[in-house]
C-alpha cells in the first residue's frame, strides 16, 4: 500500500513556473479506512528520521531548520510532534514566533530568526518563522508603523514586500552556503476545517487551553492571508530552498507528507558518524583493555 500513498514531490514548489495557491488542495479526501496506512508510514519515517538525526548530531556539520507556516489550528505543533517523535530531544531545538518583543522590534526582522538558529548538528523546529514579517505584518499593515528611516519604507506595499522576498531568498541562500538546510512547510488547511477544529477546542475540556478568541479574528482576513501566502511562496521558492504546500485537512496525511519532506532533506545530507583518528582508536583500545582487566 505504501506505493499508493501521496508523493511529496507533488507538493513541492521550487520557483520553476507559476504558483497558484488556490489550485492547491486542502484535502486529498483519503477514505477513513486508508488513513491507517498513512499513520503506519509516518511511524516508519519517524524511525528513519531519528536514526539520521543521531548521525547528524554526532557529525555536527550541518543544521536543519524544520519550518512550518499555517493559519491557526492547521496543526503546526502536532505535525512536528509526530514527525520528530522518535528523535533524541538533545538534538532538537524549537522556537515559536509569537508577537515580537520590544528588543526584537528594535532589530531588523531577520534578527530574531537568526538568534534562534539551531547549531550545526541540530534540527530546529520553527513554529511560524521570520515569514511572519511578510504575512501578519503585511495583512495588518504593521510595517507602516515601524520606527526606521523613511528610505526604508517610502514605497508602495508591493515594492516593500518584494524587497523583503529578495532579502529572504538571499538569507536562505546564505544559510545553505553555511551548512544549513531549510525545510519549509505550509499546512494548507481549509476555512471550514479550521472552524471544525476551533469547535473541538471549545467542546473538549482538555483542548480549551488551545483556544483563543483572538484566533477567530484571522478568519475575517482569510482572503488577505491567502493572498499573502500566495505571494510569499511564489517569490521565496528556490531550487535549494523550495516550499512544500501540504493539504492539511486530514492530519495523518499532512503529518506523513511533512515527514517525507524532512526525511528527504536528511537523506540528501547523508550524515555519518565521525571516524576517530588513529591515535584516538589506539587510546580507546588501551582503555578498553584496562577496563576488561579491572585496572580502572
Amino acid at each position: 500500500m505504501t506505493e499508493d500513498l501521496a508523493k511529496i514531490k507533488d507538493f513541492r514548489f521550487d520557483g520553476d513556473g507559476e504558483f497558484d495557491l488556490s489550485a492547491c488542495p486542502t484535502s486529498l479526501e483519503v477514505p477513513d479506512e486508508q488513513l491507517e496506512f498513512y499513520e503506519a508510514a509516518l511511524e516508519k519515517n519517524a524511525k528513519k528520521i531519528a536514526k539520521l538525526q543521531e548521525k547528524l548530531f554526532a557529525a555536527g556539520e550541518e543544521g536543519v531548520v524544520f519550518l512550518i507556516q499555517a493559519m491557526d489550528a492547521a496543526g503546526k505543533d502536532s505535525t512536528a510532534k509526530h514527525v520528530l517523535a522518535k528523535c533524541n530531544p538533545v538534538g532538537i531545538f524549537d522556537y515559536s514566533f509569537r508577537t515580537p518583543t520590544k528588543e526584537e522590534l528594535a532589530h531588523d526582522y531577520l534578527w530574531r530568526g537568526h538568534c534562534h538558529m539551531p547549531v550545526r548538528g541540530e534540527i530546529g523546529f520553527f513554529n511560524r518563522s521570520y515569514y511572519e514579517d511578510v504575512l501578519v505584518v503585511r495583512v495588518n499593515g504593521l510595517w507602516k508603523g515601524y520606527k526606521w528611516p523613511k528610505r526604508c519604507f517610502d514605497m508602495d506595499e508591493q515594492d516593500f514586500f518584494d524587497k523583503r522576498f529578495r532579502q529572504i531568498r538571499d538569507y536562505e541562500r546564505y544559510l545553505y552556503e553555511n551548512g544549513y538546510r531549510v525545510v519549509k512547510i505550509f499546512l494548507n488547511v481549509s476555512l471550514d476545517e479550521q472552524a471544525n477544529r476551533f469547535i473541538r477546542r471549545i467542546d473538549k475540556p482538555d483542548k480549551n487551553y488551545k483556544f483563543s478568541a483572538g484566533d477567530l479574528g484571522n478568519r475575517a482576513q482569510w482572503e488577505q492571508y491567502m493572498a499573502a501566502f500566495q505571494d510569499s511562496i511564489a517569490k521565496t521558492s528556490t531550487k535549494k530552498n523550495p516550499w512544500f504546500v501540504i493539504p492539511a485537512d486530514q492530519k495523518p496525511v499532512a503529518r506523513y507528507l511533512a515527514s517525507e519532506a524532512l526525511l528527504k532533506a536528511l537523506k540528501d545530507i547523508d550524515p555519518e558518524f565521525p571516524e576517530p583518528g588513529e591515535s584516538a582508536k589506539q587510546e580507546m583500545a588501551e582503555l578498553r583493555a584496562k577496563l576488561v582487566a579491572g585496572e580502572i
